[in-house]
């Protein structure tokens, strides 16, 4: 029995020594980990009137517990699983009144404790006004170009690299629309030209932007002209016939409505053959102080000649009545030579003979023409010619009659021309008649 309880004594020391030479290992827990915070929207955060709520975000890992501080006050946050941890989350609204650097921190407790900071910017929107804008000038003619400048400014200082609209609104119309886009340069001036079309009112327009409000300049009216009429009266074409290769010219006299005539403006004369139906420029003219006008031309075929006006300057255009000319084929020169009256002097009541050759031709080349020739007779002291008789020239142009001789004087002959050739007429003679 006494055996037994040594043996049973020595099992329990040996047991005892076991577990002392045998400790468990101590297993430590891994420290916390924390993210920089992410501000949304991003920073700089522009708040115009309402309120802006931003976000805070950030993620911890072996966490049990994190907290959130603007600007050193408490943030509630809450948080949600995340890949490998906590994503925490919270909230905080910033009005106008807050515009300034803030300062942000996080903590997150674990086996231990971690912190991050930062900081972001709250930006109050820019106040911008568009000043100095001007539409010029204040009257104009259709078609003519309109001045349109001005100055944008953000918080009363140059607002440059922005785009502002020009919008017009027509008279009778209720609505501005958009005509032209220019970008504000150095000092957020700004200018453009247009062409004017019709009376009314000019405005800059500047659309708000993420960080400036919206503005629009004061409308600024220009007024446009109505087209004026415009008439050429009193337009001739003249000589009415004329021979192919002469000279025409034309007259007539520009007016505007209200303002009588018209100088300084162009004026196109045009020419429509016989038998065609399409009008062709040929020259042009200024009109003079008055409106009126004098141009010339060379006739090359019978037809109508017209005054053309295309109009500008706010005024209409306008086409003169036609003008018709007759232009006949161009006829050979002529020339009466070798004139001669015999005998000199002669016996009051004797024949006189009266001799000269009728010749026609182009370019220096004369041949002889037959035509029907007057004879005339200017007596001593009268101061016109008398016609006495006709003859005809022979097919060689030569030409010989005869006459009593009353009373002293000039005789010569006198071509009136024909359809082919010019008039002329011959040197003069003079013979005595005694009694």
């Amino acid at each position: 029995m006494l055996q037994r309880i040594r043996v049973a004594a020595l099992a329990l020391v040996l047991g005892a020594g076991t577990l002392a030479l045998s400790p468990v290992p101590a297993t430590a827990a891994p420290a916390p980990t924390i993210s920089q915070v992410s501000v949304s929207p991003a920073s700089p955060i522009v708040v115009f009137d309402a309120d802006v709520a931003v976000t805070f975000t950030f993620t911890t890992t072996n966490a049990a517990a994190a907290a959130l501080k603007v600007d050193g006050a408490p943030v509630a946050v809450t948080s949600a699983p995340d890949v490998g941890g906590l994503k925490w989350t919270g909230t905080k609204s910033f009005g106008p009144g807050a515009a300034g650097r803030h300062a942000i921190s996080a903590t997150a407790q674990g086996d231990g404790e971690v912190s991050t900071s930062g900081s972001f910017q709250v930006a109050r929107a820019l106040t911008t006004a568009i000043r100095d804008f001007d539409a010029g000038p204040d009257v104009v003619d259709p078609g003519d170009t309109v001045k349109l400048s001005g100055v944008l400014v953000a918080d009363r200082r140059g607002y440059a690299g922005q785009s502002v609209s020009i919008t017009f609104r027509e008279r009778g119309s209720d609505a501005y629309r958009e005509v032209a886009k220019v970008t504000t340069g150095r000092g957020g001036w700004f200018g453009t030209r247009v062409r004017a079309g019709a009376t009314g009112w000019w405005r800059a327009e500047f659309a708000a932007t993420a960080t400036a409000r919206g503005s629009v300049a004061d409308a600024d009216r220009v007024d446009v002209r109505r087209e004026l009429d415009s008439r050429i009266f009193r337009f001739d074409a003249r000589p009415e016939r004329v021979e192919q290769g002469d000279r025409l010219t034309f007259t007539g006299a520009l007016t505007v409505e209200r303002r009588g005539g018209a100088p300084g403006r162009r004026v196109a004369i045009a020419f429509k053959a016989d038998g065609s139906s399409r009008w062709q420029h040929v020259t042009s003219v200024t009109t003079g102080r008055d409106g009126r006008f004098r141009a010339s031309a060379t006739a090359r075929s019978s037809g109508w000649w017209r005054a053309e006006y295309r109009g500008g300057h706010g005024v209409d255009g306008s086409v003169s009545a036609a003008d018709r000319v007759r232009v006949d084929p161009a006829r050979a020169e002529a020339r009466l030579i070798a004139f001669d009256a015999r005998p000199e002097p002669v016996k009051r009541g004797r024949t006189l003979t009266v001799t000269g050759l009728l010749q026609a031709g182009d370019d220096g080349s004369w041949r002889g023409h037959r035509a029907k020739v007057a004879l005339l007779f200017k007596p001593v002291g009268a101061g016109t010619w008398q016609y006495v008789k006709s003859t005809w020239s022979n097919g060689g142009g030569r030409l010989a009659t005869t006459i009593r001789a009353w009373n002293s004087g000039h005789w010569k002959f006198a071509f009136g021309g024909d359809p082919r050739t010019h008039g002329d007429d011959s040197r003069t003679d003079y013979v005595r008649v005694r009694r």
